[in-house]
This record gives structure tokens, sequence and C-alpha cells, in this order.
């Protein structure tokens, strides 16, 4: 008895015979979309195995109570957000004890471990090469313990080509929180490559994480440089528990919050006037500011051009974490407003306010409201160094002051004005924009090596092994 799934909006429909739903533990029509039987029929033609033959188990690590803090301590506490496809985002660290770790002994990270996001981004998974030593998951994170009978590099980069990552989203359930389940990801069928493919597939990998480990030093030496030079490079601001203020600066900022007024804000500014920095408001290098659009929720499709949300920017770039779109027609009704084009300087103002980031090339997507787009008097200040000192301890710590400690932040665009920036010689600003582009430059190399991987995958996949080492040849010439 076959049975008929639809969509109203997009009309279509997937034909399921009752035999085929796959022991009835899913129903929904959303499982049965026909792009994902067709990816699933292609991998059962392939010479495969399920992925629970390929691992000794996978692990729902323990949950713990937020007790992670941001100064560092004996282990890092690696967050959903830190992973990203085949590789870890560690632009915002958070560490735990070594009592609080050895509470967790199967949180701890182990070489070759793949690890899938269970909840929120599924979909996104990376495999851990080791480094950073020292590593425990939080809860949001299923851990796949390999028994090498395929390389674990190899395995990460199925899972992030288009055939192994709509696999694991098809297994999502939930509507408010998607999450997927451990017995879903070890029925998924992975197809064995020969040995020579495998190999080069996992030297792309190994390399750009070489790449990426490169790119991470030089941003830190870029953030040391300019600490050194402020003279906040070994500075830690005291918190204090319990101080007074006066009523008068009560009045003249208009906050009443004891937030607003701790003096460990104060004490930045005092150590950089102690140095005779100079400080501007950000104003002074604006030339004009542009906030982004929402278009609305309504609008929202699966596919189309990107909708650029405040989630979809790090300091690193643009990210495609639970990425949305837009149709194509609304897409060039807003392009020349709001389409941020190469050189524009970008910054959040809501949810995580702050982020900063300089346009490397040119993109096609729309910014949304919580995204102002700036244009930055370049003949004033070097367009890097302002980003990196407002991503840095300085702009950090001026944010969370003009925050307030809200649950939801939204910074105003006349505190964005007067967010206070540090003058160094434009020699030293240059110096140090000059490494922030070295990490950038690396950066975009590590992904180029990581598309070459994975579209050699899905050609051995989707054609033969034959045409897949071509194109590594290919790419790997230019």
């Amino acid at each position: 008895m076959p049975l008929i799934f639809g969509d109203d909006k997009m009309s279509v429909f997937s034909i399921v015979k009752l035999s085929e739903l796959e022991g009835a533990k899913r129903i929904d029509a959303e499982y049965y979309k026909p792009e994902y039987l067709e990816i699933k029929q292609r991998l059962l033609q392939t010479k495969f195995v399920y992925f629970r033959d390929l691992v000794k188990e996978i692990i729902h690590p323990k949950e713990i109570k937020r007790e992670y803090e941001e100064e560092k301590q004996d282990y890092l506490f690696l967050l959903a957000q830190n992973v990203r496809p085949l590789m870890l985002d560690l632009s915002e660290k958070k560490y735990i004890s070594e009592e609080k770790a050895k509470q967790m002994p199967k949180n701890l990270l182990e070489k070759g471990d793949i690890l899938f996001i269970r909840t929120g981004a599924v979909g996104d998974s990376t495999v851990y090469t080791g480094e950073p030593p020292k590593v425990i998951a939080s809860s949001h994170i299923l851990i796949a313990k390999p028994n090498f009978r395929a390389s674990p590099y190899y395995l990460a980069v199925f899972f992030n080509t288009s055939l192994g990552k709509n696999l694991i989203i098809r297994g999502t359930y939930g509507a408010l929180q998607p999450e997927v389940a451990p017995s879903y990801i070890k029925a998924i069928p992975v197809p064995i490559l020969s040995k020579g493919l495998t190999i080069k597939v996992e030297e792309l990998f190994l390399k750009s994480q070489d790449l990426l480990k490169e790119s991470y030093i030089l941003y830190s030496q870029a953030e040391n440089l300019l600490l050194e030079e402020l003279g906040l490079k070994d500075f830690k601001p005291r918190y204090e528990k319990t101080y007074t203020a006066k009523l008068s600066s009560a009045f003249s900022a208009h906050r009443i919050d004891a937030e607003y007024f701790q003096p460990a804000y104060e004490e930045v500014v005092e150590k950089l006037r102690e140095k005779n920095i100079e400080l501007k408001p950000l104003r002074k290098f604006i030339l004009s500011i542009q906030k982004g659009i929402e278009p609305g929720s309504e609008n929202y499709q699966g596919e189309g051009k990107p909708f650029i949300r405040v989630s979809n920017l790090s300091i690193n770039g643009f990210v495609d974490r639970d990425q949305k779109y837009l149709s194509e027609e609304l897409y060039q009704q807003l392009r020349e407003t709001y389409e941020p084009k190469q050189g524009d300087f970008l910054l959040t103002k809501d949810a995580t306010p702050g982020i900063a980031y300089v346009v490397k090339e040119q993109i096609e997507g729309i910014i949304s409201s919580g995204i102002l787009k700036l244009q930055i008097n370049e003949s004033e200040i070097n367009k890097e160094y302002l980003a990196l000192c407002i991503n840095s301890l300085i702009g950090r710590m001026q944010i969370e002051r003009d925050g307030g400690g809200s649950v939801i932040v939204h910074w105003k665009p006349e505190q964005v004005k007067r967010l206070k920036i540090p003058i160094l010689p434009l020699s030293i600003q240059q110096k140090i924009a000059s490494l922030v582009q070295q990490s950038h430059e690396a950066r975009r190399k590590a992904k180029e090596l990581l598309e070459v991987a994975k579209r050699a995958v899905e050609i051995a996949i989707e054609k033969n092994e034959k045409e897949a080492l071509d194109y590594i040849s290919k790419a790997e010439g230019k």
C-alpha cells in the first residue's frame, strides 16, 4: 500500500510503500523528501557499510551546569558553537577545571573522535585531530569513537559532503530545538573508497588543518602585538563585587544599573591613559552607516540567496550555520542597499554585538537588521586594525558595559558611535593589519582544500574514483 507525502507550498510529492517506512519510526513528510530518498538510494548502490560498523560507540556526553569560565584553566570546554564544518572554531573559548573534567571522563576527546552537533545547528560535524590537547565536549556534541576500520578524517569529510550532511539533517526531529539521535547516525550508509583515494582525501584534510593552525597563530600574533603596544599584554581586569558610584555619574550616563559602573571598565581606560594612548570615538572614522533589513521570517526559504544574520557572521568571516535564504526576486530588490561589498566594514549590533569584520571578497547576500554596514575613512585608520580593536579586549569590555547584563543585548547606534578606539601610529596599525590579512589568507586556502576534499568524495560516489583523483590532481596543480 503506497503512502503519499506532500508539501502544499512546493507541490512536491513522495510516494512511498508502507513496507519502506523504515520500521514506521517516522511518517512525517519531511523525512521522505525526494532528495533524501535519492541520496540514500545512491549510497546504497555503492560499496558501503553502515556507520555503526565503523565506530565502537557514539557517546552522548554528560551534561554539567554552566560553570565554565573564560579565563584559561586546565581543560578547554568545547561548546556546540565551536564545532564548525571540518574545523574547530576557537575564537570564543571556555574552560573548566581538572576537578570538573575528572567528573566527566566520557566527555574527554581522543584523537580521531568524530564530532556531531546533537542539537541546534544539526548537520555540522568535524573530527578531533588531537589539537588542542585536553578538550572536554559539552552535552550538545555527540562523540563517535572510531574503530579505525576507515580513516576518521575521510569519515568526517564524507559527513560534510552534500550527501552526508543532508542525511544527518534528514534525521532531525523536534520543531523548536531540532535534535539528532546517535541511533540514527549509526544507521547512515557510508561508501568505502579505495585506499589510494582515501589517503588523498586524508592528506587534503590534514593540510587544511595545518593552514588553520597557521591562521590561528597569525591572528594571535596580531592580538598580542596590539595588546603589547597598548600596554595591556598581561592585563586582567578585576571585577569587584562591591563598589560605589556618584549619583551625578548615573544621571549623566542615563544608567542606574550596577554593571555599568563596574570599576574594571574604567581600569582599562586608565591603563591606556598611563601609556599616553589617544582614544577617539568610532564616529570620527565613519563616513556612512547603514543598518541591514529584516524582511520577515515569512520570506525565509530553504534555498536562494543567503540572508546574513548575526549568527552567520564571525570575526573570521561568513558562516552558513542555520542559514536562511531569500528569493531571487526579493534579493534583487534589496541588494543595492543591503548587500555587503568587498571592503565594507560589518559590525553586529544585536544578540552578539561587537563582531567586526572587513569583507574580503564579493558575496551575494543580504544583511539583517542586526548588522551595520560602515564606510570607514581609511586615511584616518586602518580598517583591519579597527576591526581587531573592536574584537579584542578593548572593544569587548566597552560593549559588555553598554549591554548592561541584558539577556538580549541591543547595542544602540549612539553607543556604537561612542565606542573608544585606541590610536597607534599608522606604521604599527599596518603591521598589525598585515598579520590579520595573512591569517585570513591561510584560512581561505584551508577552506579551498576542504572544498576540494568534499567535492572529490562526491565525484567518487556520483561518478567514479578515477574522475575524483583527476579532480584532485587538477586542483593541486593550480
